[in-house]
């Protein structure tokens, strides 16, 4: 059972997205936050797999309450435009994904089941438009803590999972095994402290391993 927790401060929102997913075999709401301070207590008590995060509210945003989701809970944003402003800081401070709230319900069900897998919500069109406009503004490269100790081959993947790779395509790239790449990719992300893939895209492009435009 995938357990969900809705934040939004748009009490119509939450019921829409619950009664979609209270349908869904295998998925639960388990509590609705409408704010972000409310959020993260919820998700201390609750413990739930994916938290549904609208990026704007009152009080406590989106990017603080992510920053401090306890370890383990994965958080998708939610944004009215598909490039928001604040959306790679959410990455950064450890979002699995996001998506815009218009969303088709197939696609926010899927998202769900993705996130809740451990994958990251970033498509390569989206990863390279996201990456290209904001990392691009960035300061100069510096490097993160651990990279130094990733293998050369462990480089390589993450160079691929930065362009929004899946764990197959980047086996097909590299001509390993499937499972292979997903030892790589978990590796990469112990050395590295990364929550995540997201967080994997996100110090790949601060620390110049890979540049905005990069394929």
């Amino acid at each position: 059972m995938i357990r969900i927790l809705l934040a939004d401060d748009q009490a119509l929102v939450r019921a829409g997205f619950r009664a979609l997913l209270d349908a869904q075999d295998g998925m639960e709401v388990v509590a609705e936050a409408a704010d972000g301070a409310e959020a993260v207590r919820l998700a201390e008590r609750h413990r739930p797999d994916v938290v549904l995060m609208d990026i704007r509210m009152p009080g406590t945003d989106g990017l603080t309450a992510t920053r401090r989701m306890p370890v383990g809970v994965r958080v998708i944003i939610l944004t009215t435009f598909e490039l928001d402003e604040y959306v790679f800081e959410a990455l950064r401070g450890g979002a699995s994904g996001f998506l815009v709230k218009d969303t088709e319900p197939p696609e926010l069900i899927q998202a769900v089941r993705v996130v809740a897998a451990g994958e990251a919500l970033l498509s390569p069109s989206v990863t390279r438009r996201l990456i290209s406009e904001y990392a691009s503004r960035a300061k100069e490269p510096h490097r993160a803590p651990g990279l130094d100790q990733l293998t050369e081959r462990e480089r390589e993947v993450l160079a691929l999972v930065a362009t929004g790779l899946t764990n197959d395509e980047i086996a097909g790239r590299l001509y390993m095994a499937p499972a292979t790449a997903k030892t790589h990719v978990s590796r990469a992300m112990t050395k590295l402290h990364a929550r995540d893939r997201a967080q994997l895209v996100v110090i790949a492009y601060e620390s110049g391993l890979v540049r905005p435009g990069w394929r």
